[in-house]
């Protein structure tokens, strides 16, 4: 991406949802579907989970909005954060960065003294992205959302 484009980190607002969709099938296609099992890919599908997410909880997103566009989003609750995810096109250009500075800032905002997140053990580029903000590991545990065998990482990060 230009460095010139514009960048606007902002609140998620209704027309976001497909949007925020096409960013969900954008990450599960360029990150997680080659680490599930077929069967797991196919449940994705079959039960649209990112339209589903999208209608329960996009209107708490905040978005990443490159010249106009929607590209990322990162999405938190209380101290843990769900959600971070930015198009396959667009990655690497510090948009991730700018959504999870907007989240920790509302985090420690809100009294909290620690961020949390999940990242998997298959992820090596999260890994290195939440350790390079100061991020570490906490816990690992059986990832049951994908029941595909891999391993979930609990990942906390101080604040303040």
């Amino acid at each position: 991406m230009p460095p010139t484009a514009t960048v606007l980190i902002r609140p998620a607002r209704p027309a976001d949802a497909a949007a925020l969709r096409a960013i969900l099938h954008d990450t599960f296609e360029s990150t997680w579907r080659p680490q599930v099992s077929p069967a797991a890919a196919q449940a994705f599908r079959d039960e649209d989970r990112p339209a589903a997410y999208v209608a329960a909880r996009g209107l708490r997103f905040w978005v990443a909005e490159r010249d106009g566009q929607a590209v990322g989003f990162v999405d938190w609750d209380g101290d843990f954060v769900n959600a971070l995810h930015v198009r396959a096109d667009h990655a690497r250009t510090g948009l991730g960065g700018r959504l999870m500075d907007k989240a920790e800032a509302e985090i420690a905002r809100s009294g909290f003294p620690a961020a949390r997140l999940e990242t998997d053990t298959f992820n090596v580029p999260s890994q290195a992205f939440y350790a390079a903000r100061g991020y570490r590991e906490a816990d690992r545990y059986p990832d049951r959302e994908w029941d595909s065998g891999l391993t979930t990482l609990l990942l906390v990060k101080p604040l303040g």
